[in-house]
């Protein structure tokens, strides 16, 4: 609903100030996503799919090989922009798909599971770069089931069966949810659930 892909069925929301219902179209222009399956065209090269996405939110001749060359140079497929994205290993996959989903620099980067099923050091580098585009003003907005990802965000809420159980900081959804650390918190909730199915 946020990314303007399903109309609410009620409520309202707004992603960088324009409202989801209303306008649609420029939330999307507004907003990069990354899904947790794969969505690269394994046929094309890095280079291919990189121009493809760019020239999807209008970046086209001169202004888009220079984006495209950015992006190589910034997220080390210098070597491998001429390989086939379908023969790329899970982690470079994944740094594709960011990539990509960042082409057009939003100002709005939804990233759903964005590590599941890559090795540590692709997920080291993955935070690495959000960090980055947070910190040149990107907002970020993550789902992620792992609470050692989750307690790099500086801003948490944590759902639970459809329903906001918590939000804050990741100190304070501890501290609001009555447990020493997020992955204490997790289990809580899963045990709560436990018993009441009993």
């Amino acid at each position: 609903m946020l990314t303007g892909l399903l109309d609410p069925t009620s409520g309202r929301a707004e992603v960088a100030g324009i409202d989801v219902v209303r306008d649609p179209e420029a939330v999307r222009r507004r907003l990069g996503y990354m899904s947790q399956r794969y969505g690269l065209y394994d046929d094309l090269t890095v280079e291919e799919n990189l121009r493809f996405y760019a020239g999807l939110f209008g970046l086209v001749g001169k202004e888009g090989r220079a984006r495209v060359e950015e992006l190589i140079e910034e997220l080390g497929f210098t070597t491998r922009r001429r390989q086939l994205a379908g023969t790329l290993s899970g982690g470079w996959k994944q740094r594709l798909s960011l990539a990509c989903a960042t082409s057009h620099k939003p100002e709005v980067l939804f990233l759903d599971e964005p590590t599941a099923g890559v090795d540590p050091a692709a997920r080291r580098h993955f935070w690495q770069v959000s960090r980055e585009l947070a910190a040149g003003g990107t907002t970020i907005l993550v789902t992620t089931h792992y609470m050692d990802e989750a307690e790099r965000c500086d801003r948490l809420g944590m759902l639970h069966r459809g329903h906001l159980v918590a939000i804050g900081a990741p100190h304070e959804i501890t501290v609001q949810l009555g447990q020493p650390t997020l992955e204490d918190a997790f289990i809580a909730l899963q045990l709560q659930d436990e018993e009441n199915a009993a």
